[in-house]
């Protein structure tokens, strides 16, 4: 099939690739001339693992290109729109000015019978809107939600563990127009429908809730055991252990309960947000207003990681030479868009510390975001005579670490895990201050 993709970033860019390996025609349309060259010599514009290796693999197939017109998306018959919906500036809702803009753009170069298959995470309502306006042109829009996990999203889009497809209805039940539209899609997705991928055929509002509610429940779930290690903090009980133990619950499970530092990125924060801005619209904003402390909490525990620096460092962190492990919001990833290791950073930058910070991957993000802040390109160049230590990313290589060879370059050997994924036995034994949220 001609498929066309419409928005390259890190949605976008790895549907376009994995479609094309699945052996379909695809076109890649995005507005940043930068990135379209990059991804067209196959390069791409941002670290996810995986991502370079299938743009090799199409390359000499001739199945994928990108462009900067979005006339080049004519002719296509299903046409992906993976552009971005961030938080509004000082407000909860979702910017939807890169949906409409996209879609504008495109209706013009629309054929009959063509499909237009949202993928962006959108308020409910959005493609009932965004349907209307294709009225007349003969095309369908149908809501094609994603899942991607940052780290994993090759194997996710190749992969993935489910797929909904959110249909034009009438009365519960597909048009013959949202039928067709499914036959496409399922052409589209013949691959993973092949490896048994469970397949929800539902109409547009559910589809549009699907990501959102499948994010607020994670979120949910990482506050909630972070709540309870501000109870362990109070109390001298171990949220790991706490964990350990309610994850047996196989209504629960262990899975998403690791206290530390919180969620991030450009998913989980806007998307709760925008969540509770929409059923404040809708009317319903009490059902979702659990979601405000489900937020506070994980606020909070970029504040109590801070305080837990100054505590290492004798009540004071002026004039301290603090290093930060980790910039991006979660290991395998160069994306800093809410990071709480980037948070941590500047609260204590802004609070008088000389904090220096390092990433395997996202320094130059980092850095175009905070320049006043010093950073280095590796964990010991940052550790250079620190007073404390403070893990905020959880790479695997900061994981591993020598303690003792760590305790070599250190003024202070004074560590805070904000991950809660060090040995603190190991770290003690070598002479360490070890602290973590939500352990004695």
């Amino acid at each position: 099939m001609r498929i066309s993709v419409i928005g390259c970033g890190y949605l976008g860019a790895v549907h376009a690739a994995s479609m094309a390996s699945l052996g379909h025609d695809v076109v890649g349309i995005d507005v940043d001339p930068g990135k379209v060259a990059r991804l067209a010599a196959g390069t791409a514009p941002f670290y996810e693992p995986g991502l370079p290796e299938l743009l090799a693999k199409v390359a000499d197939t001739g199945r994928l290109t990108f462009s900067t017109d979005m006339a080049d998306a004519a002719g296509a018959q299903v046409h992906f729109l993976c552009v971005g919906t961030p938080q509004q500036h000082g407000e909860f809702r979702a910017d939807l000015s890169y949906v409409d803009s996209a879609f504008t753009a495109l209706v013009p170069h629309l054929a009959p019978g063509d499909v237009v298959a949202g993928k962006s995470t959108v308020p409910v309502g959005t493609a009932e809107d965004l349907a209307a306006r294709l009225a007349g042109t003969g095309a369908t829009l149908v809501w094609n939600p994603e899942f991607l996990r940052e780290g994993f999203a090759v194997k996710d889009t190749l992969h993935p563990d489910r797929l909904v497809y959110g249909l034009p209805t009438e009365a519960g039940v597909p048009t013959p127009e949202g039928e067709a539209a499914r036959a496409l899609l399922d052409e589209v997705y013949a691959t993973p429908l092949s490896e048994g991928t469970p397949l929800v055929v539902t109409d547009y509002a559910t589809a549009q809730l699907v990501k959102v509610a499948a994010n607020s429940f994670l979120a949910t779930k990482i506050s909630f055991i972070n709540a309870m290690a501000e109870l362990c903090e109070a109390t001298g009980a171990d949220v790991t252990r706490l964990a350990d133990a309610i994850g047996y619950d196989a209504r629960i499970g262990r899975r998403f309960l690791n206290a530390g530092l919180g969620f991030g990125g450009g998913c989980l924060p806007k998307d709760i947000r925008a969540f509770m801005a929409r059923a404040g619209e809708l009317g319903v904003d009490q059902a979702l207003s659990f979601l405000r402390e489900v937020d506070a909490i994980n606020m909070r525990r970029r504040v109590r990681v801070v305080d837990l620096v100054r505590e290492v460092c004798a009540g004071s962190i002026v004039g301290r030479r603090v290093a930060v492990l980790g910039a991006a919001f979660k290991p395998d990833s160069d994306d800093v868009r809410d990071s709480p290791a980037l948070s941590v950073a500047a609260q204590m930058q802004l609070q008088g510390a000389h904090v220096t910070v390092t990433d395997p991957q996202a320094v130059e993000n980092a850095r175009a975001k905070w320049p006043d802040i010093k950073f280095a390109s590796t964990a010991h160049e940052a550790v250079q005579q620190a007073d404390a230590v403070v893990l905020a990313t959880e790479w695997a290589e900061y994981r591993d670490l020598d303690p003792a060879e760590v305790g070599q370059l250190v003024a202070h050997r004074a560590i805070v895990d904000g991950r809660n994924v060090l040995d603190p036995a190991a770290w003690r034994a070598a002479g360490w201050t070890y602290r973590a949220l939500g352990r004695p």
